[in-house]
């Protein structure tokens, strides 16, 4: 299997029983992987993209000098090539074919889901991520920004995006710690309200809200998106879709068409893939973002087109997400020791492994970001983008 699958690269392996093989054409920086855990074999072989994560996170499987990003990134580049063999393409497909069981997102499945990423302490995350605690894409509109300057170009862009003026009434759906909310309301004069499922973010939204003066601007709710009433100018949503499930998109753009103003501007910023519909990585599934997918574009406009809404602009990122990870993978590894005795080193294991394996899915896999503004009416934002960079 892996002789089939590795033809680029210099790897080699040690397998449990002793034997060491080398794989590839020997070019390029070599890795050496090695599995002590026998148990690992009949795992790899059911189901590899699963096992490899899971045998990293508990130690039967490392990579000398843990160069995890250069064992990963062969790995990528030769799946892209070569695809995946079909112990794994079957396991693919079984998953493709289950996806409307796993994506299945009503609110107590939805409530359970983020309790268990977003509900973890706001400690962590302050750890790894920027001033505003951004947990999306950053920005880079200049080459020498950091992961801070990124974070505020990426609220400014949506801002302007939005064409919001002093006083509008602003939906942030997926609303997290209110970095987006409370940018949008301090900068631009909005007056915000944020939903979200997590009690921990809630709390650290309001907290920070109130340090920023501008709590009577905001109001966060802990609440499902689809328990949304009223009416509202603007409509954001940044790094939620990737949670909804891809059953769920009819009621979540009716939802959205549903609050927005008929003069209203909504924006809809996700990761996407460039490739056609797929199914969500196992390891990602079960251990961070269970319920999570990431849609191809085809599966948003599809149901796009289904509403009174209508695309006015439609943006790629490609590098951005590439370099935010990079940063928060960086960040971590300076914290790593804090991480440790804030839970234990399976779980630096995992999270370096969920860091490392969502930056080679932007930089060798093909996912992107898009941004998708919608609105009821076509002549509700200019016809070129210069409204954007003046």
């Amino acid at each position: 299997m892996v002789q089939r699958l590795v033809t680029d690269g210099d790897l080699t392996i040690s397998w449990p029983d002793g034997v060491r093989e080398r794989y590839g054409d020997a070019t390029g920086t070599p890795v050496h992987l090695r599995i002590t855990d026998a148990g690992l074999m009949k795992r790899l072989m059911q189901n590899p993209e699963l096992a490899l994560g899971e045998g990293y996170m508990e130690g039967g499987l490392t990579v000398d000098d843990d160069d995890l990003t250069g064992f990963l990134r062969l790995i990528s580049r030769n799946v892209r090539k070569n695809g995946s063999g079909r112990f794994s393409a079957a396991a693919a497909g079984a998953r493709t074919g289950l996806r409307r069981i796993a994506q299945h997102n009503p609110l107590s499945v939805a409530k359970r889901n983020v309790e268990v990423h977003y509900d973890l302490p706001t400690e962590l995350y302050k750890l790894f991520l920027d001033q505003n605690l951004q947990y999306t894409c950053g920005y880079f509109r200049e080459p020498d920004m950091d992961i801070d300057a990124a974070q505020i170009a990426k609220m400014d862009h949506i801002g302007k995006k939005l064409l919001i003026e002093p006083g509008m009434r602003v939906l942030d759906i997926g609303s997290g710690w209110g970095g987006l909310s409370i940018h949008l309301a301090k900068t631009f004069g909005a007056q915000v309200t944020g939903v979200t499922l997590s009690k921990e973010q809630l709390a650290e939204a309001e907290r920070r809200a109130e340090a920023a003066g501008v709590a009577d601007k905001t109001d966060f709710r802990l609440m499902d998106y689809r328990h949304l009433d009223g009416t509202f100018d603007r409509v954001v949503v940044v790094g939620m879709m990737e949670h909804v499930g891809q059953p769920q998109y009819p009621v979540f753009m009716n939802q959205i068409s549903k609050v927005l103003a008929p003069d209203g501007v909504a924006l809809v910023h996700t990761i996407g893939r460039t490739t056609p519909p797929g199914q969500t990585s196992p390891f990602i599934h079960k251990y961070i973002f269970p319920g999570g997918y990431i849609p191809a574009m085809s599966e948003v406009m599809s149901v796009v087109e289904k509403t009174d809404l209508l695309p006015t602009d439609i943006e790629v990122w490609r590098d951005h997400y590439i370099r935010t990870m990079q940063a928060w993978k960086a960040l971590f590894e300076e914290h790593v020791d804090t991480v440790r005795e804030m839970f234990d080193d399976r779980f630096v294991r995992m999270w370096r492994y969920y860091l490392t394996a969502s930056e080679m899915s932007f930089s060798e896999l093909g996912l992107v970001i898009f941004q998708f503004q919608l609105a009821h009416n076509q002549h509700a934002v200019p016809t070129n983008r210069e409204y954007l960079y003046p």
